[in-house]
């Protein structure tokens, strides 16, 4: 018994996006003895790859369950066009997990009147009609969908939802003066970095990764899907930040997480900078390690001309410290299994450390 987890290709040029297939089960057996999964599907022409790479290696065009981490483009518009070949009878999908605009818009859009004339929330309104065509899509499919809030299980028993809690979701669009305030904030920090990109210097003792990092409401909203398989433990994180990890670690360790037990893990939002820091990333792989001694694996769906931003050098150092390789996809579909069927692909190398990184 065995798993594969593939991170396809996402982003021709600068824009990175998420498009995660995952197998498990008996992967030598029949198709009825495993179980597929799509996290996410990228921008709308990363539907070709998904079905592509189905039919070439998992040898069907079925996808037991779908999961949309969170509505923004590129993310969820790959998903529309899947659903769109499911209407034409290409690709079958069993299940659907996602947050419901036609349960939370009213919610969100009312967290956002005091941002009402900000980009941000025009953007939210744009992510929003993307997801309620997806629901309407399902539903009028006849697919079930749920919500996927924390201890949310899967049928299979090795696949559930660690974070949000509803709790949770619903308070990051609470406010929308908290909303405003969060998007001046971004506009301040991406307004200095535009005037001016500078390097600094890091060791393997120094560390310039800061813990007040910021991200958007809509990130932090993420479903956060962890996959148990024997002894290993693999997570995939969307575009969740700091709140949101917290939050889910807070559920982990209250049933006795460890970060020796997490084998496999998404660097969250294609390593942007904004979205992790030091105190977050020892709770979620451990202190750092007086030496480089890898002893799990990350990978980090990154466009291919996404750098300096995705991902972030003092992301993928501090990465890292904790005894975690990261592995970036720009351009290329990269594997990460246990007991797979061999396909013939090379090894990839992970991101070295780096003696300099962007401040």
């Amino acid at each position: 018994m065995g798993f594969e987890i593939d991170f396809l290709p996402v982003g021709e040029e600068s824009q990175s996006g998420d498009a995660i297939l995952l197998r498990y089960g008996d992967l030598s057996g029949a198709r009825e003895r495993q179980t597929v999964v799509l996290v996410d599907g990228g921008f709308r022409e990363t539907a070709d790859a998904v079905t592509e790479h189905l039919g070439q290696y998992y040898q069907t065009n079925m996808i037991d369950l779908v999961v949309s981490t969170h509505p923004d483009a590129d993310h969820i518009s790959g998903l529309r066009e899947i659903f769109d070949r499911v209407k034409e009878g290409t690709v079958v999908v069993g299940e659907l997990w996602m947050h419901r605009p036609s349960r939370w818009r009213l919610t969100i859009e009312r967290g956002l009147q005091s941002a009402a004339t900000t980009d941000y929330a025009r953007g939210v309104k744009g992510t929003l009609d993307a997801a309620s065509d997806l629901e309407d899509t399902a539903d009028g499919l006849g697919i079930p969908i749920s919500e996927p809030f924390a201890g949310l299980v899967h049928s299979s028993g090795h696949l559930r939802i660690v974070g949000p809690t509803e709790q949770f979701y619903r308070s990051l669009f609470a406010e929308g003066e908290a909303v405003a305030r969060w998007e001046g904030r971004i506009r301040a920090l991406l307004s200095g970095a535009r005037a001016a990109v500078t390097s600094i210097a890091e060791g393997w003792n120094i560390e310039t990764l800061r813990d007040d990092g910021v991200t958007s409401p809509m990130n932090n909203s993420s479903a956060i899907v962890r996959l148990d398989w024997d002894d290993r433990m693999c997570l995939l994180t969307g575009d969740a930040g700091i709140p949101a990890l917290e939050s889910a670690l807070d559920s982990l360790e209250g049933e006795g997480f460890s970060p020796e037990q997490l084998r496999f893990v998404q660097v969250p939002h294609h390593g942007s900078r904004r979205n992790v820091g030091p105190t977050v990333l020892d709770r979620l792989l451990g202190p750092r390690r007086p030496n480089d001694d890898a002893t799990r694996t990350a990978y980090a769906s990154v466009a291919k001309k996404g750098a300096p931003k995705h991902p972030a050098k003092k992301v993928t150092n501090a990465f890292r410290r904790r005894a975690t390789a990261v592995h970036v996809t720009q351009g290329e579909a990269k594997c990460h299994f246990k007991d797979a069927p061999w396909r013939g692909w090379s090894p990839c190398q992970p991101l070295p450390f780096y003696d300099t990184v962007e401040e």
